[in-house]
């Protein structure tokens, strides 16, 4: 039996009543939209925080890119930023992060430095430090709160720490830690910051630290329009975090198949194909981004990891994953999911029976198109944990 999650998506505006006037032509346009709408919510994050914090190296690991890659954040020692500087997502140009100069290399006041970034167009501020968060820090936190928008202190490398802690006899992980963590809460609290909640990360080991809590604290208080647009440019930072987009591209299988049905509905040979044709792919080709299988994600993931990218395509069944999405490649995949070569036949042959035709043919269409994106979607989401395990150097049994 199907999880009911697999087989519904809130209703989309204007479709019911479409087909109950039966305007398919209508009825897809209206999908079609809410779909497009759907994969372009525009999703806006201010970093912020001192020089030398870490920022860009922040924003770049969010993006999943590397330092000296092109499109990359100029990182330094020094300050780097002295403007606003947005970063599109290099698969969702819909979501920009935006390097913000840091606040003490200003001669603004808190309240002027947020209206000269433009503070109303971000969604949350995520405020950085590489030690101990200062005053400057404080009354930006303060001014955004009064602003009513969300804030997050995120306390930088981490690693660092963890690599000069353990060279002493006595040394604790979980210790050093919960000491830094308990350090910049204290320091927060005494410059005015009540129960200030602090995320303490690694831009170069994400799946560590507190990295994951903060990824649900973001997408917890996100509007729910939101929350997939930020879930899918998120780095697989934990097995878990594929299964969710795995989860939210099943709540759109009705929605996708529902399109190619109505294609379907209308008695043009070879053009429901086509529309399925074209589903497919704009739906593979997000699948394959989101769970950062694509050649430059992979290559992205090699150079960080230093797993060759040969060995983290070896772990890969999918012939989707690590290729160009072609109309070619898809329809030999398509042809390998069982019984969809007959489904596809069926509908072709049934268009054309007088009065029930139509009806079947749109049956048909439905139930292949959700085989195939199903079966597809699976296969990547088992990629993605495979590739996943192989970067990390996990034991295969985790």
């Amino acid at each position: 039996m199907e999880d009911p999650d697999d087989l519904y998506m809130e209703d989309i505006p204007g479709v019911k009543e479409a087909l109950q006037n039966n305007d398919t032509a209508a009825a897809a346009a209206k999908i079609q939209e809410n779909l497009k709408q759907q994969n372009n919510i525009p999703l806006n994050i201010a970093i912020t925080g001192e020089s030398g914090s870490g920022k860009s190296t922040f924003v770049n690991a969010f993006r999943g890119l590397c330092d000296d890659e092109e499109g990359a954040a100029p990182t330094g020692v020094t300050e780097t930023t002295s403007e606003v500087t947005p970063y599109p997502h290099p698969n969702y140009p819909n979501v920009m992060l935006c390097d913000l100069p840091g606040i003490g290399t200003t001669k603004f006041k808190a309240t002027k430095y947020l209206k000269l970034v433009g503070f109303e167009k971000f969604d949350f501020f995520i405020i950085i430090s590489a030690d101990r968060f200062r005053e400057n820090d404080v009354k930006l936190a303060k001014e955004i709160q009064k602003m009513k928008k969300k804030f997050y202190f995120v306390r930088t490398k981490i690693d660092n720490n963890i690599r000069d802690e353990k060279r002493k006899k006595d040394f604790n992980e979980e210790e050093t830690l919960t000491k830094i963590r308990e350090d910049c809460v204290q320091g927060l609290s005494g410059l005015g910051i009540k129960s200030p909640q602090v995320f303490l990360v690694s831009t170069f080991e994400l799946h560590l630290y507190d990295f994951p809590l903060l990824q649900q604290t973001l997408e917890r208080d996100l509007p729910s329009n939101k929350r997939d647009t930020l879930l899918f440019v998120m780095p697989n930072i934990n097995p878990e975090i594929i299964i969710k987009k795995k989860k939210s591209f099943k709540r759109r299988l009705y929605w996708l198949a529902t399109l190619s049905a109505l294609g379907a509905a209308v008695p043009v040979p070879g053009l429901s194909i086509a529309v399925d044709v074209a589903v497919l792919a704009g739906a593979v080709t997000h699948y394959v981004h989101a769970f950062g299988l694509d050649v430059p994600s992979l290559a992205r993931l090699s150079d960080r990891t230093g797993v060759p990218y040969a060995d983290l395509c070896a772990v890969i069944l999918s012939p989707l994953a690590a290729a160009k999405i072609t109309t070619e490649l898809l329809m030999k995949v398509v042809t390998q999911v069982g019984r969809t070569a007959t489904l596809i036949a069926a509908e072709e042959v049934s268009r054309f029976i007088p009065i029930v035709g139509i009806p079947l043919a749109m049956g048909f269409s439905f139930a292949t198109t959700y085989t195939i994106l199903k079966s597809i979607l699976n296969e990547l989401a088992d990629d993605a944990e495979k590739v996943f395990v192989k970067a990390l150097g996990l034991n295969t049994s985790v």
